[in-house]
């Protein structure tokens, strides 16, 4: 495991999930039910998904260097791309899309119901595309899974616990631009890898 991979996984990851509608429909939810009850679910459902991008992107890692630099470049830029068109956007999404209450407050009720909202949403979300691209990138795929999923569960519990009180502080638009300027410079990077192969 390399510390510095887990380390750059966690922080692209972490910027670019506290936009997400994940975080929202994780926010809403931690306003309803319990906490504790929520963020199982929450990170029942992450754990899933960073199994399979982390999948995704070891097959990917089969590509030669300079093919797999030129297709991670491209994968950022898509990205980079997705979160400054949904920061110069006309609103917010709505965070309650496919959230359904649980019939009772059960643990099992709704740490399921959080599981299968944040699964739904999470398929093909940027994150898991990013995770896949960051496997494929550092063919490290315990180091990328571990800062993935710690990313993920940190946004998921933040937005459970304080999710209102940080959008007080740091409008979503600038959330979305900082995790977009991020991507460019990985875009960047690859770019100059695939070039120098």
């Amino acid at each position: 495991m390399n510390l510095s991979v887990l380390l750059i996984v966690f922080g692209i990851i972490f910027v670019a999930e506290l936009p997400d509608k994940t975080a929202l429909a994780s926010l809403m939810l931690g306003t309803r039910y319990r906490a504790s009850h929520v963020f199982a679910g929450v990170a029942a459902a992450f754990a899933v998904h960073v199994a399979l991008a982390v999948a995704a992107g070891s097959l990917l890692a089969l590509l030669p260097h300079r093919w797999l630099q030129g297709v991670v470049a491209v994968l950022f830029l898509i990205g980079a791309a997705v979160l400054l068109k949904q920061s110069f956007g006309d609103g917010e999404e709505e965070a309650e899309e496919g959230t359904r209450t649980p019939a009772s407050r059960s643990f099992g009720k709704v740490a399921g119901t959080s599981f299968l909202v944040v699964l739904v949403a999470e398929f093909g979300d940027l994150t898991q595309i990013m995770t896949a691209n960051l496997a494929a990138k550092y063919n490290d795929p315990l180091s990328v899974a571990i800062g993935s999923l710690l990313a993920l569960w940190a946004v998921g519990g933040l937005a459970i616990v304080g999710g209102r009180t940080l959008l007080r502080w740091i409008p979503m638009h600038m959330i979305q631009r900082i995790a977009a300027a991020a991507m460019l410079a990985m875009a960047a990077f690859s770019v100059y890898e695939a070039i120098n192969a």
